[in-house]
């Protein structure tokens, strides 16, 4: 089973957790329905239309409402602190939560007593708040783009707020923002890079580069961020190693754009129904974890 941890940008949206569905183009947790756009929901969606694909696994949520003032994540990290050892998941991913290094500690803590334990995947703010609290190293993936590789990168900024000019400047050289991340022990076992060119990259290497098909168009739709990492989680869960896993998501995530025609109006619910898709000619392809940018 697949569990997600995340917020949904409604400020009176209850805590809720259980088994999600996708319906009708919208998601159903817990008898209540979320209207698929950017963020936690968007990669929900992806997540069950990978799983829809691939025979499984089901994936399970635990949401609260959060526009960006914390007190839902605050209430959502307390439950998971509490909660989370009586779960058992074979990969765990945090998504959009106000970061927290303190909260996220007891929640680190709570998942290390989990049997068997899962698989971790942090995006977005509880990328932020394992940094934050050192403890980047407890992760099997960390799916930065560049401005949070960025911050990764910077081994003295305590938020990204404050991450570093010079830093921020060298935004196109990832191999180097990459090399900077493991040196200071802020990076997971594995980093997936997304922007125009996705890296896919260890300790030791950049292990993949994907950067074709390329759409244009694709650069205007939110969310598409996200769905990499829903599929990331939900192939994670497979029989393909972990880079082997992130390299088909990202090569699927760019195939959709071929088979959604987007345009500057496409919404990414438009690019998630094609996921299926996109799954398939993705597995059509090299999956060979070659080094395309040469050793770091």
């Amino acid at each position: 089973m697949l569990g997600v941890v995340g917020t949904v940008p409604d400020p009176n949206f209850p805590l809720v957790h259980g088994p999600v569905r996708l319906i009708g183009g919208e998601l159903i947790i817990a008898g209540r329905c979320i209207a698929i756009n950017r963020g936690t929901p968007a990669l929900l969606a992806a997540a069950l239309k990978t799983a829809e694909s691939r025979g499984g696994p089901e994936i399970y949520a635990f949401l609260v409402g959060d526009i960006g003032k914390g007190d839902g994540s605050r209430k959502l990290y307390q439950f998971l602190a509490r909660q989370l050892p009586e779960f058992s998941f074979r990969v765990l991913t945090f998504h959009y939560l106000q970061p927290d290094a303190d909260w996220h500690n007891k929640v680190l803590f709570a998942v290390e007593t989990m049997t068997p334990r899962p698989t971790l995947i942090a995006d977005a703010g509880f990328m932020y708040a394992a940094k934050m609290s050192g403890q980047s190293a407890c992760y099997d993936f960390f799916t930065p783009d560049v401005g949070e590789l960025a911050f990764l990168a910077d081994e003295i900024a305590p938020h990204p707020f404050y991450t570093r000019g010079f830093i921020l400047h060298q935004d196109a050289d990832v191999p180097h923002l990459i090399r900077r991340a493991y040196q200071y022990q802020n990076a997971a076992r594995y980093l997936v890079v997304k922007g125009q060119k996705d890296y896919i990259a260890d300790e030791k290497r950049v292990i993949a580069t994907v950067e074709t098909p390329s759409f244009d168009a694709m650069e205007a739709i939110g969310g598409t961020g996200d769905t990499l990492t829903g599929m990331l989680s939900v192939l994670c869960g497979g029989d393909l190693t972990p880079a082997r896993a992130a390299l088909l998501a990202a090569r699927a995530n760019r195939w959709t754009g071929f088979f959604a025609r987007p345009t500057p109006a496409t919404q990414v619910c438009d690019l998630i129904d094609t996921i299926p898709q996109a799954l398939q000619k993705a597995l059509g392809g090299n999956l060979q974890e070659d080094d395309h940018g040469g050793n770091r």
